[in-house]
């Protein structure tokens, strides 16, 4: 498929949704649609257009102040069904989401990772997103080259989620230069983040 940009960097909501519905409402065939903003707030907003047209979207974040929503429009947009360019508040709330593993449960360490790729996901689809997710001792090895799970925690990332991995942890498992998602963290900070999280979930 095609894929068409959207350049919405530097637009206030709903501008950002507007374009993209305008763009999406344009197609005569189906394309990828990239929207490029500046925002976490906008990424989400974006987000929620796409999931409601029923598309696959993905978001990330390529640098400091610069994201791309990409979605796989892949069935035309009927232009009468109007398609609200509502503004939502930030998704964020005060949860902490704490990874010590980077398999869930104990047992079969196959059907472990398979679980927690699963509850990553399961955590991508919350209405409210957790603030942080931290990761430490084998949960270094979910934010790293190769992990399954990159892709969801990208496009959290995009959302503003922070992603922090122990940089100790990072080192212990020779991982430091292979760190693909977020960042490095030491544990002052690991525990002064929980003690301030309003709730803390541990898969």
């Amino acid at each position: 498929m095609d894929i068409i940009k959207v350049d919405a960097i530097g637009l206030a909501c709903p501008l950002p949704v507007v374009k993209t519905i305008k763009t999406l409402e344009g197609l005569t065939v189906p394309a990828v649609v990239e929207t490029h903003v500046d925002n976490e707030v906008a990424v989400q907003n974006v987000t929620r257009l796409a999931e409601s047209k029923g598309f696959k979207v993905h978001s990330e974040k390529l640098e400091e102040n610069h994201f791309v929503i990409t979605m796989d429009a892949d069935k035309i947009v009927d232009k009468a069904a109007e398609t609200p360019a509502a503004c939502i508040p930030d998704r964020r709330g005060n949860i902490v989401v704490a990874v010590t593993s980077d398999v869930m449960g104990h047992g079969s360490d196959e059907l472990g990772k398979q679980l927690m790729k699963g509850f990553l996901y399961a955590v991508s689809q919350l209405d409210k997103l957790p603030k942080t997710i931290l990761f430490y001792n084998g949960g270094a090895h979910l934010t790293t080259e190769g992990s399954l799970s990159l892709e969801d925690l990208k496009s959290m990332e995009a959302q503003g989620v922070q992603i922090l991995t122990c940089g100790t942890c990072l080192n212990y498992y020779g991982l430091t230069e292979k760190l693909a998602v977020g960042g490095v963290t030491n544990m002052y900070s690991i525990v002064e983040t929980l003690a301030e999280a309003d709730k803390v979930i541990k898969p």
